[in-house]
């Protein structure tokens, strides 16, 4: 493997962005759910800040990347982080990148005082997740995820 590096996204780097979230959605089997554009990325990410993006370097060459933001945990009294994508492009899994890149976030939530590192995997992704518990990570046995979203959401967030 050559030398693993990483970088923050920059405005400029919008159109890599929505390539890797499409690869990733084309990845899950998920691409017809992809409605994000370069707009609405840079509303959300650079203007006001909720999201962050690292990429995965070989020779200054961007082959994965991470989408991440911070949660909170009331009993911990602090954030978190939640990454939200991890892609590496086919190519180049295997070669360690992937594992770069959570060390990355694990360097940054430390760097920040976070109390923890979690996101979700489907369930029929076994790579990612032998891959994730080779890495110490422990599945949320206890847990189901909810959610509310598209006209549901926006029926029930009327105002009344």
């Amino acid at each position: 493997m050559s030398q693993f590096s990483y970088r923050f996204a920059k405005k400029e780097d919008l159109p890599l962005i929505l390539e890797f979230i499409k690869e990733l959605a084309e990845y899950e089997k998920m691409l017809d759910e992809v409605i994000a554009t370069e707009e609405l990325l840079n509303e959300w990410i650079f203007d006001k800040k909720v999201a962050e993006v690292i990429f995965a370097l070989e020779d200054d060459n961007e082959v994965g990347f991470a989408l991440f933001f911070h949660n909170f945990s009331t009993f911990l009294g602090r954030a978190g982080i939640y990454l939200e994508d991890l892609f590496v492009k086919p190519e180049y899994r295997g070669k360690g990148y992937g594992k770069g890149l959570i060390k990355t976030l694990a360097e940054i939530a430390v760097e920040r005082g976070c109390g923890r590192l979690e996101w979700w995997c489907l369930n029929w992704n076994q790579p990612s997740i032998d891959f994730y518990l080779s890495l110490g990570a422990e599945p949320m046995k206890d847990w189901t995820v909810f959610r509310i979203s598209g006209d549901t959401l926006g029926e029930l967030g009327k105002n009344k």
